[in-house]
């Protein structure tokens, strides 16, 4: 776990997504297993697109995860609700880099984890970038 100080989220919030610890997200310590960071994260980009009122998928395009990275700041125990908040760091042509932090949902100074993914779009025939879609774009900017 870093013990470096949290860096304050500068971008303003997409969104914040609620996201309850499971007894099956535990390891051998009784905290919440590294992987399973990866999981709140997806769930909450993927609910935040969701409520994008354009299409951000379809038959001709579709986001993946080019990179991602994370600063484990403290461990998650069994019973707590979590909140996911993302920001937008970058938007490119056809990627978007968001800012996360994983925090107590009833203490949100109490951050769990911090840092960020690039998603890309990419054409599903031919494997190489499209053009991020509008919704995304316009949820970027007014954000």
């Amino acid at each position: 776990m870093s013990n470096e100080q949290t860096p304050s989220v500068s971008a303003p919030v997409l969104a914040r997504i609620a996201i309850p610890v499971r007894w099956r997200d535990l390891d051998a310590f009784n905290h919440v297993n590294n992987a399973s960071y990866l999981t709140y994260l997806e769930e909450a980009r993927l609910q935040w697109l969701g409520t994008l009122p354009g299409p951000w998928l379809d038959s001709a395009s579709a986001p993946v995860l080019a990179a991602i990275q994370i600063n484990y700041r403290r461990p998650i125990e069994w019973p707590e609700d979590l909140l996911v908040e993302l920001s937008c760091l970058h938007l490119g042509n056809s990627s978007l880099r968001l800012g996360h932090r994983i925090l107590a949902a009833n203490a949100t100074d109490t951050v769990y984890s911090d840092g960020e993914v690039v998603m890309v779009w990419v054409d599903r025939h031919s494997g190489k970038s499209a053009a991020l879609p509008d919704a995304v774009r316009a949820a970027c900017a007014t954000a």
